[in-house]
């Protein structure tokens, strides 16, 4: 790979993908995914985010979900929310 392949832009029409509609799209050529595939198939988390994973318990979620549209949004003050009111 040359550095002008890292520095060409594509010749790709944006506005004329984005006006075509599901319908058009032809996926014919993509094979189906089969149990196989997903027997086969892992997650990868980038390192730099795994620390910042936690499991949360249904009721929990439906707590944080019920705060608004950016619940997903990690905030200090619910961890010690957390602390207090589930233990941890």
């Amino acid at each position: 790979m040359s550095r002008n392949d890292l520095n060409s832009t594509s010749g790709t029409n944006w506005a004329a993908l984005e006006s075509r509609s599901e319908e058009n799209i032809d996926y014919s050529d993509i094979p189906p995914l089969t149990d196989e595939f997903f027997e086969r198939s892992t997650l990868s988390i980038p390192a730099d985010r795994a620390h910042n994973l936690v499991q949360l318990d249904p009721d929990v979620k439906q707590w944080f979900e019920a705060q608004g549209e950016q619940f997903d949004t990690p905030r200090s003050k619910d961890a010690g929310f957390l602390r207090t009111n589930f233990g941890g």
